[in-house]
């Protein structure tokens, strides 16, 4: 049962710690632009990084996860998906409803939840489709 919970409801409730002031205040008031660390490169220019970038890079590896649980054919997937479909739900919602919610990472955010609803029943479908043996 506890692989029936989506992963991608953890990047929400970060998002959720930083809009309250877990995270402190970044530059204008915004957690997610605060630079956790800035490094030269070779070819002169610097790369920075934000906590918001973090968030989408710890979002698309748990990203992949939910593909790769996607895989399996068992009733927990449809439980999976279900739970998935409400996480998107709730992105949508709050994206529309929370005023601090209309940002940049809050929506690449939701947009990785809708990928993961729509891949996760695409792949469900065609792994099913190929367990179908006929004698």
């Amino acid at each position: 049962m506890l692989m029936s919970i989506p992963l991608l409801v953890v990047p929400f409730i970060l998002f959720n710690l930083g809009l309250a002031g877990v995270f402190g205040d970044g530059p204008n008031g915004d957690p997610w632009q605060t630079e956790l660390f800035s490094i030269r490169m070779m070819s002169g220019g610097d790369f920075s990084m934000t906590l918001g970038i973090v968030m989408i890079v710890v979002a698309l590896l748990l990203f992949f996860v939910e593909i790769v649980k996607a895989t399996r054919t068992s009733n927990a997937s449809l439980v999976d998906h279900l739970l998935s479909t409400f996480v998107f739900v709730a992105f949508l919602v709050e994206f529309l409803l929370v005023r601090d919610a209309a940002h940049p990472v809050f929506f690449v955010l939701m947009t990785i939840a809708l990928i993961d609803v729509l891949a996760g029943f695409s792949v469900s479908l065609r792994s099913a489709g190929r367990d179908i043996s006929i004698n």
